[in-house]
């Protein structure tokens, strides 16, 4: 998730507060069958919350992020070459984020952003381990791709790093990142990528909902497990809380966030 130095001055600039439950909802003009809501809880770590979400409804679209948001919209091209602009995005905000470790601190973060383009259209990108899950018919399609340090061990070797599990038996970067891909971690971004996967999805008559969550969830539950936790839960904001109460029931210990958008 979001590294903590970054995320305390991201707080301080938009106003947002530091304490350990949050939840919010929304809905589309566009659309009375599009709405959304999340929730965040802190987890049993000994550090500060470090999971933030952003959603909004803004010109024909919902966009939930970290600090990309203002990227991705200035982008020119987005109407027209709407994955070209999201992976420029992703790159400008890596640069923007170590050009500015001196103020925002040396820690880095994972993201997951949907777009949701006149509600037909979704376009779904990611760094890291944040997931996005939509739902069909009642069964679980994960969207995003775990950026995990295993799967990318030739790519980290090629740069100069390695892949290790020790201390303890998680594969890491160079002994220290649990993600392949991440923003920030300028002392790691030699051997690491901010490069989003990108997927697009169409909104029909078989969606149900969508899944946008850090893996405070994802750790404990499976992507048809989460699914099965809300799928009767019609109120977006009630289906993203009772989906990180549930990840607390199952032991979750890590920072958890959810956005759940309901079609």
């Amino acid at each position: 998730m979001i590294g903590k130095e970054i995320l305390h001055k991201m707080k301080e600039k938009v106003g947002l507060s530091s304490c350990s439950a949050e939840t919010g909802k929304g809905k589309s003009k566009m659309s009375k069958h599009v709405t959304h809501g999340y929730h965040l809880v802190k987890g049993k770590s000994y550090h500060d919350m470090e999971d933030y979400v952003f959603a909004q409804f803004k010109k024909f679209l919902i966009i939930s992020a970290h600090i990309l948001f203002e990227n991705i919209l200035n982008e020119p091209d987005f109407w027209t070459e709407t994955e070209c602009a999201i992976r420029r995005a992703y790159r400008i905000t890596d640069k923007t984020i170590l050009e500015k470790a001196v103020d925002l601190g040396k820690g880095g973060s994972t993201a997951v952003t949907a777009i949701l383009i006149n509600c037909k259209k979704l376009v779904v990108a990611n760094v890291g381990d944040s997931r996005a899950v939509i739902c069909k018919k009642g069964v679980a399609k994960q969207l995003s791709i775990d950026h995990e340090p295993s799967k990318e061990r030739e790519v980290i070797e090629d740069r100069g790093g390695f892949v290790s599990t020790f201390p303890g038996d998680v594969p890491r970067v160079d002994g220290r990142l649990a993600v392949a891909r991440a923003f920030g971690d300028k002392s790691l971004k030699e051997h690491l990528s901010s490069e989003p996967d990108v997927s697009m999805e169409i909104i029909d008559d078989d969606t149900e909902f969508i899944i946008l969550a850090s893996d405070g969830v994802w750790k404990v539950m499976t992507n048809q497990e989460a699914v099965d936790c809300i799928k009767n839960v019609k109120d977006a904001r009630a289906a993203a809380k009772q989906l990180t109460e549930e990840a607390l029931t199952r032991k979750s210990t890590d920072d958890i966030s959810c956005i759940v958008v309901r079609f």
